[in-house]
């Protein structure tokens, strides 16, 4: 077909015309929004790189879902800023954890609301790395179960999905079996699987307050250099028992998503993070953008590049742009 015959404007000329042939769309139910955790009580802290995100006290988090409930977001993923860090990030499994009254809460004021728990050691470690030392290293083996020990604290928490997000070998094995082990089989892994060592993540080691006290996390987060590493990161969750593959971040790895929509048939994740976020706001602050449409714009980008979920600090601003 070639132009005169075929005129692909035919399909353009008025928004009907263009929402009748839409190939791809978004809704809040595939939206997951971040929230940060903080100790204290009747505390709300707008983070002053993401604009619109904020730290809050447990007693808050029912407000949080009710808004989150209230325009369709149905899933919300919990970070903790715990009152103590040790070495071993003993908090981070702790019974009476920050996190752990988090999800108490929240499975006791909206039970139909889906809570998903970040799974590492980064926030609640005095050195910051997702792992426990020898020496300047991270243990990999070590802690392995440290971390299966803070996934089963969730799930007896109430959580609904636990996500490791660590980057360590062989966890996605270690939390299965543990939590198969106490009879709970039927809690979904979220696996960050393709996690790069990313510049985007500024923003968030500021809300979360967990940056390394020395070195980086590029011996064990992905080099971003590399496309086919992440297809053998994920066969290796898949082969352990993932239920989800994440990729973050979204926006710069866009044809890891497709890759891994292409080559599995798991449901794909994406992070849009907190970098790829707050260009979006700062730019928007200034002027040079529309930052509603650019927003929207990018996480139709994540969608159509292969993502069945969304995680971004954009979920409940996009849910009210939907209802426009």
């Amino acid at each position: 077909m070639v132009f005169p015959e075929y005129r692909p404007r035919r399909l353009r000329k008025n928004e009907n015309m263009r929402a009748l042939i839409r190939e791809t769309h978004l809704s809040p139910d595939q939206f997951v929004s971040p929230v940060f955790i903080m100790p204290g009580k009747n505390k709300r802290e707008e983070i002053p790189s993401m604009p619109g995100v904020f730290r809050m006290s447990v007693d808050q988090l029912s407000k949080e879902a009710e808004e989150c409930l209230s325009l369709g977001v149905k899933s919300m993923l919990l970070f903790g800023l715990p009152e103590q860090k040790d070495a071993m990030g003993s908090g981070a499994h702790a019974k009476d954890g920050i996190i752990q009254r988090g999800i108490r809460e929240l499975k006791n004021k909206s039970p139909e609301l889906t809570v998903i728990t970040d799974v590492c050691l980064c926030e609640y470690t005095d050195h910051g790395h997702c792992g426990c030392l020898i020496g300047d290293t991270v243990d990999n083996d070590a802690t392995l179960e440290i971390l299966a020990k803070t996934a089963l604290s969730h799930a007896q928490a109430g959580a609904d999905i636990v996500a490791p997000s660590d980057m360590m070998d062989g966890r996605v094995a270690e939390i299965r079996a543990s939590l198969d082990e106490e009879n709970f089989d039927m809690i979904p892994i979220m696996s960050y699987s393709v996690k790069y060592a990313s510049a985007f993540y500024g923003p968030f080691r500021d809300a979360a307050n967990c940056a390394p006290q020395f070195g980086d996390r590029r011996s064990y987060q992905m080099d971003p250099a590399n496309a086919k590493e992440a297809l053998r990161e994920a066969t290796l969750d898949v082969d352990e028992g993932a239920d989800i593959l994440m990729v973050k971040p979204a926006v710069a790895y866009l044809d890891i998503i497709s890759r891994l929509n292409d080559e599995f048939d798991l449901p794909i994740a994406a992070y849009h993070v907190s970098g790829e976020y707050a260009m979006i706001k700062a730019a928007a602050a200034n002027g040079w953008i529309d930052g509603e449409k650019v927003l929207a714009e990018t996480l139709l980008s994540i969608k159509r590049a292969g993502a069945d979920i969304i995680i971004t600090y954009g979920a409940k601003e996009m849910a009210k742009l939907l209802q426009k």
